[in-house]
């Protein structure tokens, strides 16, 4: 059995642990992901998150049935928040149970890679030199055009 959830609230790691405990799993693995102050050499002061609630929803659901599918003997939980989050806040926790620690693992590893590569949500990361969104470029734009002296708007490498 799995749960998504998407939200705007403070995560809970026990909250995900106790959705895949159960008595025939010898092992959980978590993992959290906390906001840090740089990235890329880069101060961050805030980082904002946005979704589109139901496709990500969606999506996140996906995940865990796959990887509850493709590795026997796994539960899988994970929940994502969104929204804006200061510096030592959890932006996702992720929890994983097996009879063994090696599936264990192996399942949190891929949910939360799965869940960075596959989830719909944006993050914009603000700092000394203003907001930008993280991994987006304007698709109206040149690869070469940057070398203009009078670009109306900066662009930062894909993270």
């Amino acid at each position: 059995m799995s749960t998504t959830r998407i939200r705007r609230e403070a995560l809970s790691l026990d909250e995900v642990i106790q959705i895949v405990a159960r008595p025939e799993a010898g092992a959980i693995a978590t993992f959290l992901g906390v906001v840090r102050n740089m990235n890329d050499g880069r101060a961050v002061s805030l980082l904002e998150y946005e979704a589109y609630g139901t496709m990500a929803e969606a999506e996140l659901q996906r995940i865990l049935e796959e990887l509850e599918r493709e590795i026997p003997g796994v539960r899988v939980a994970a929940t994502h928040r969104i929204g804006a989050l200061h510096v030592g806040d959890v932006a996702v926790a992720c929890a994983t149970s097996a009879p063994h620690r090696g599936e264990a693992f192996r399942a949190c590893r891929e949910l939360i890679d799965r869940i960075k590569a596959r989830l719909p949500i944006w993050k914009r990361e603000h700092g000394p030199d203003g907001p930008y969104w993280v991994g987006w470029e304007d698709a109206r734009c040149a690869p070469d055009h940057g070398e203009h002296e009078h670009h109306a708007h900066a662009h930062h490498e894909k993270r």
